[in-house]
């Protein structure tokens, strides 16, 4: 399959749908259950929070100082974008790319309505930045890199863009030893699993791209109940039909080898 244009169809559909959502929180869950401040959600616009997808806990600028430029890869719908826009202040700057036109139109207009002027949206793949070389502060995502088919080109994109003693701060999903009828579906693969690597190849990618401190801030493994939420709630058609497992059966398979992690590094 053409990775990328599978992604952008499905994250599109999840745009344009109210009920559904992708990765491994359902629409919109993630803005509520992720870490973020109830006050940072209530002054954003409502179709920032309810069309957020993500994975992980979204601290990712408790260290971003007022004049800073961060970048955020996969940016979505925006709700990132807003919230490192305050962080920053009219000296500092935020970049959110995406290559997905529906949620460039939904991120433009969220900002648009926010009012904040020191946002900039591009579209872009996150394997060929539009960014210039050793220009942000910051990097920051949250359950993208998974999805990309050239992890290590990504992880040199990160490299390249940062200043010099410039950070990341990437939540992300990782798997390990996932079965290869699991591996091998379209739309595990769009819903942040089937595309994650383990998670020590993933902190080996970020040092071979040059980044020092490469370390784990946090990890949440999801255990066999909630993949089987997962499971009967993301994939009931794809998954579960009359000649694949059921959802006990797949939950089964994954239970402790999906997990969300916070992963932090540094340009030297």
């Amino acid at each position: 399959m053409n990775v990328h244009e599978e992604v952008a169809r499905a994250y599109t559909q999840a745009v344009q749908n109210p009920a559904t959502g992708c990765c491994a929180e359902p629409k919109g869950v993630a803005a509520k259950t992720a870490g973020y401040k109830a006050e940072d959600l209530a002054a954003l616009p409502e179709g920032a929070v309810a069309n957020a997808f993500g994975c992980g806990n979204r601290r990712a600028f408790s260290e971003v100082k007022e004049g800073d430029v961060v970048l955020d890869l996969g940016s979505g719908a925006g709700i990132d974008l807003l919230i490192a826009a305050r962080r920053v202040g009219p000296h500092g700057r935020v970049i959110g790319v995406d290559m997905t036109d529906a949620m460039l139109e939904r991120a433009r207009a969220n900002v648009a309505q926010a009012g904040v002027d020191n946002v900039e949206v591009r579209k872009g793949l996150i394997e060929q930045l539009p960014v210039e070389d050793g220009s942000v502060d910051w990097v920051i995502s949250n359950c993208v890199i998974n999805l990309s088919p050239d992890k290590p080109r990504v992880f040199a994109e990160i490299a390249r863009v940062l200043k010099p003693g410039g950070q990341m701060r990437v939540s992300d999903m990782v798997v390990e030893g996932l079965p290869d009828f699991l591996r091998n579906d379209r739309k595990l693969y769009s819903s942040c699993v089937a595309g994650a690597i383990p998670e020590e190849a993933y902190l080996d990618g970020l040092r071979r791209a040059g980044l020092e401190e490469v370390r784990v801030l946090e990890r949440v493994v999801y255990d066999r109940d909630y993949l089987r939420t997962f499971v009967e709630s993301e994939l009931p058609v794809e998954l579960t039909g009359c000649c694949r497992p059921n959802a006990e059966t797949i939950a089964e398979a994954m239970a402790g080898k999906v997990a969300s992690i916070r992963v932090g590094a540094r340009k030297a």
